[in-house]
């Protein structure tokens, strides 16, 4: 049985945004789903520069999920960017209001 899913604290509102290849059109291109709190992941870590322990607080969780989420972002971000897709971010959890 799974556990319940944390609720994670995202700041700003990073759905309905989506990143294709450029001169493809979007409907010929296969689409790969970002998650909202992999995005925050992504502007904690990669953007900030925070250390992990530091994102994991600011978004309300874990370090080890942390760790699982921002592995999970870089995968699916790679993944576009070397066999050109489309990265789509999706609203999936509440936002930080």
């Amino acid at each position: 049985m799974r556990k319940k899913r944390v609720e994670r604290t995202i700041a700003g509102d990073h759905s309905n945004v989506c990143f294709k290849p450029c001169g493809v059109q979007r409907k010929y291109l296969e689409r790969i789903a970002l998650d909202e709190d992999e995005m925050e992941a992504i502007r904690l870590s990669d953007f900030e520069g925070l250390y992990q322990q530091e994102c994991a607080d600011r978004m309300g969780i874990s370090r080890t999920t942390f760790s699982r989420i921002i592995e999970r972002a870089h995968k699916k971000v790679a993944d576009a960017l070397l066999h050109q897709k489309a990265l789509a971010i999706m609203n999936r959890i509440k936002d930080k209001e």
